[in-house]
């Protein structure tokens, strides 16, 4: 071939090639959320309160598997400012993760835009402040990711989606909540359960005979909810991105930082119906309700409402046992979610993590196997970037609960990436507790009351069919085990989700890490990253 009839042919296929690559490219979605103080009052008082673009909630985020999401976040409070997004992956960007650890807040008066990718994920999760107690005034939102239309997905097309966010709340905002808990006291019991941000006054309009979802999330700072609406039952067909087998429930427990989906018929008579979120596990009881209405309804919800557990810890175990993985379902992929078969990995390591109430320089702190967090100048993320030492140092936090007296610390545990490890959250408080793990899902694969060891794998653990989520709750003097894929590289906060004890110490970090420096592993530091402590201007 000459040159003359060569030359076009090339540009000819360099433009199908470009055209191409463009239109391959997933979707982009471009939000804008101003961060301000505004007057809300959920409980009749006025208080101040945390808005995005003038809303409480904030706007929910509605997206695809793969779509890139870019959130451009104005902070227009009084002090610097995160936003955490709570189970996206942020497959190799810990740099988009949104807490202190990854990154620099937002200064006042200032913007800071994440740029996220919904990798290969589809489900229900939520948004929220990650810096102080920011989260006890606002901030919050949903997250949804929908699968992409060629995913076929296992059940039914409702006709409307529905989002609810539960939430408790108090009376004062986030900076008197800040100093009882700085002034080495706890946190009292909150005032009241929100849903959507009121207590009672939320409404959806639906039409009889039609198939609807509800995706659910228990954004609380501190208390397990139960989940229900009267007259009707609850279809699971969703927990943060796994396809479950559709049990039916007359209610449903959430426990913090917890999502759900779930399919509901509507073949009730046409009438007004309630729907009930109460707290579980406090005395007392504190309940928010909602109205379902039917169109066309000209009859009021009626009292009783539907009867809720309260205590019941066995109860809500045996139910946590229940929920189980839809092995022939596909999740974001086409390949069936039973295909990986998790229960048949060998092991590289074993965490056990206890978490205890502590006293540290005569003040209330909460210690992992002794360590009570502390956030340093420098974020982890960046002090590892360049190599800036003294901020903190790999495995500094042991693998099983030490003999030592509590101390402040930065917890930093070092695993090689693609490490398959068993971490066992050890309780041995009165209180139930809740673990969220940033980067990765993992295997809920068992509950058990009293202190954990090694022989109870055989007797407890489900290696078949547990779900993957994000956040596992770990009832009072008991246990919870989770199989983890660390096969995200980066820095991650792995953390209790009940916000006064994450503020006051119970968090540590994991380092996922190769000697690679590939893209096909990690994405580079981002141009627009912020600095602060110790790092390098740009």
């Amino acid at each position: 071939m000459n040159k003359t009839v060569f030359l076009p042919f090339y540009l000819g296929f360099l433009a199908w090639l470009c055209v191409f690559c463009v239109k391959a490219e997933d979707p982009y979605r471009f939000f804008t959320f101003e961060v301000t103080y505004g007057q809300i009052s959920p409980l009749g008082v006025s208080q101040r309160g945390i808005l995005i673009n003038g809303q409480f909630p904030g706007p929910t985020i509605d997206c695809v598997t793969n779509d890139n999401v870019i959130v451009n976040v104005i902070n227009k409070l009084d002090e610097p400012f995160l936003i955490t997004w709570n189970g996206i992956k942020q497959r190799k960007a810990s740099w988009q993760d949104g807490v202190l650890g990854t990154n620099c807040p937002i200064p006042p008066n200032s913007n800071w835009t994440y740029r996220m990718q919904m990798k290969d994920q589809i489900g229900s999760y939520s948004y929220f402040p990650s810096t102080k107690m920011h989260r006890a005034s606002g901030g919050f939102g949903a997250i949804n990711v929908r699968a992409r239309p060629v995913i076929f997905v296992p059940y039914l097309k409702p006709v409307e989606e529905f989002s609810l966010l539960i939430s408790d709340w108090w009376k004062s905002d986030h900076k008197v909540l800040s100093q009882i808990l700085d002034s080495g006291k706890p946190l009292p019991m909150a005032d009241g359960l929100l849903i959507n941000g009121r207590p009672s006054s939320t409404s959806f309009t639906v039409k009889g005979g039609q198939l609807y979802m509800f995706r659910v999330s228990n954004v609380a700072l501190t208390t397990s909810i139960n989940f229900r609406i009267q007259g009707h039952t609850l279809t699971l067909v969703e927990t943060e991105g796994s396809h479950t087998l559709q049990e039916a429930y007359e209610s449903f427990d959430l426990h913090v930082g917890q999502s759900a989906s779930f399919l509901v018929k509507l073949n009730a008579p046409v009438k007004d119906y309630f729907i009930v979120a109460s707290t579980r596990f406090t005395k007392p009881t504190l309940t928010a309700t909602g109205i379902l209405r039917y169109d066309g309804s000209q009859t009021k919800a009626s009292l009783p409402l539907p009867d809720g557990p309260t205590y019941h810890i066995h109860w809500s175990m045996k139910q946590a046992r229940t929920i189980r993985w839809n092995l022939t379902a596909n999740a974001a992929r086409p390949n069936p979610q039973g295909s990986y078969h998790y229960g048949t990995i060998p092991v590289t390591r074993t965490i056990v993590l206890a978490n205890t109430e502590a006293n540290i320089n005569g003040k209330l702190r909460y210690a992992v196997n002794q360590v009570s967090y502390v956030n340093p100048q420098t974020p982890l993320k960046i002090a590892d970037f360049y190599n800036i030492s003294g901020v903190f140092h790999v495995n500094s936090l042991k693998d099983t609960p030490p003999s030592f007296p509590p101390i402040l610390g930065v917890s930093v545990l070092g695993f090689t990436l693609h490490d398959y490890v068993e971490i066992v959250f050890q309780n041995n408080e009165n209180t139930i507790q809740s673990w969220h793990l940033d980067g990765s899902d993992f295997w809920t694969v068992g509950f058990g009351s009293g202190m954990w060891n090694s022989t109870l794998r055989r007797r407890f653990y489900n290696l078949n069919d547990a779900t993957t989520r994000h956040t596992v709750q770990v009832y009072p003097k008991s246990w919870s085990s989770i199989l983890v894929s660390l096969d995200n590289k980066g820095i991650w906060n792995l953390r209790s989700a009940i916000w006064p004890r994450r503020y006051l110490g119970q968090e540590l970090y994991i380092r996922v890490w190769n000697d690679e420096k590939s893209f096909h592993t990690e994405y580079d530091i981002p141009e627009n990253a912020l600095r602060c402590g110790l790092a390098p201007l740009k």
